[in-house]
């Protein structure tokens, strides 16, 4: 689907939310999750937006911000979080949540399902999550289909292998998590990795001798 992506910047639109009028650039001005659901009072949607407020202490942690986007309005909203909170035992929706009755948000912000709709035929959000850095771009993002709830466990691993990233010049290889060995990025000179990394690395033996895999620690 065209639309805004990767690299790209998240538009500073004016929007109505559980907290109010926000404006997204004001909002964003640090990692941000931004997080779209099909509906309100739908199942999965509820245990996503109940799981995210369960792991907002390790978002924060992070200094990431968390806001949620349906396209119901902000008394549906209000009504939905206490369905949310009362699957979520001792857990409360401290973030906002964006309305969008009229489904102009989503499509600038390119989160529009191509297949579900609502019962009067009016395009759905789709389950999407940006991952938008403090310049404002878009990092990461992953679509799920409506049947599929998302994973918070790999949304906090993506967060930390690009907030990583963002300081070093580093990547993170298959299955990484946090305390893993990271790798070199392949820009770095030998010499510049025992200068930025003087905890050193080491490269691994391949069969073509090439010296490009280059494992190191980084906190």
């Amino acid at each position: 689907m065209p639309g805004l992506t990767l690299g790209d910047t998240i538009p500073n639109l004016e929007v109505e939310s559980t907290h109010g009028v926000i404006k997204l650039h004001d909002y964003i001005d640090t990692w941000t999750i931004l997080f779209s659901h099909p509906g309100d009072f739908t199942p999965v949607c509820t245990t996503e937006l109940g799981k995210m407020a369960a792991y907002a202490p390790e978002f924060s942690k992070r200094g990431v911000k968390l806001l949620g986007l349906s396209c119901d309005d902000v008394l549906s909203h209000v009504e939905w979080i206490k369905d949310i909170e009362a699957y979520t035992p001792g857990r409360k929706v401290t973030y906002p949540i964006i309305a969008d009755p009229k489904r102009q948000v989503i499509n600038q912000l390119n989160m529009v399902d191509p297949d579900e709709k609502d019962p009067s035929g009016n395009s759905v959000p789709s389950r999407s999550l940006h991952v938008v850095g403090p310049d404002k771009k878009i990092k990461l993002s992953f679509l799920y289909p409506a049947s599929t709830g998302r994973n918070m466990d790999e949304v906090i691993r993506v967060l930390e292998s690009l907030q990583r990233a963002s300081k070093h010049k580093i990547a993170t290889p298959v299955n990484w998590k946090p305390g893993d060995p990271v790798v070199i990025s392949p820009d770095v000179s030998n010499d510049e990795a025992k200068r930025m990394f003087p905890q050193g690395y080491k490269t691994v033996d391949l069969p073509s001798k090439k010296e490009y895999l280059r494992l190191t620690n980084v906190d």
